[in-house]
């Protein structure tokens, strides 16, 4: 292989490994929300005064067909739930009523790939942070002490 095929095949890697760090692709349009916990200390706002460490993921997939919203905790042997009757533009722009007698979740709404905090206490109280430093913090990097949102 060429000097030229190497370079090639560096930068579509490159390419891939930033995508994926992004979350802009994933398998079946799902959205995870990576959370993040401050062990020894409380939150400051977003700042961590402890060790900031990986939390949950959880992982939403929208159906516009369907109009409904699974999610779940990945890894975890907690229930998945299903929001129905939901308002479903793609994976990352959806709103959801709350369906009564679902496992409690951190949001029932998402904006822009974010989820959207209503101000009640229906949604589970969360900090999150990108794809990539909930890797670096999860391999045991603590590096990081500000949650992304």
């Amino acid at each position: 292989m060429g000097p030229k095929w190497v370079a090639v095949v560096l930068v579509v890697a490159g390419l891939g490994v930033v995508l994926w760090a992004s979350d802009k692709i994933t398998i079946q349009g799902e959205r995870t929300i990576y959370t993040v916990h401050c062990e020894g200390g409380g939150w400051d706002g977003l700042q961590c005064r402890g060790t900031m460490v990986a939390g949950e993921r959880y992982r939403f997939r929208a159906s516009n067909v369907k109009q409904e919203v699974l999610y779940w905790v990945v890894g975890s042997p907690a229930p998945s739930g299903k929001f129905t009757q939901c308002k479903v533009k793609d994976r990352g722009n959806w709103a959801c009523p709350e369906n009564a007698g679902q496992p409690p979740t951190i949001t029932h709404e998402m904006v822009n790939g974010h989820p959207k905090r209503d101000g009640t206490d229906r949604d589970l109280a969360f900090k999150a942070v990108p794809k990539w430093v909930w890797w670096v913090l999860d391999w045991g990097f603590h590096v990081y002490n500000k949650a992304g949102y």
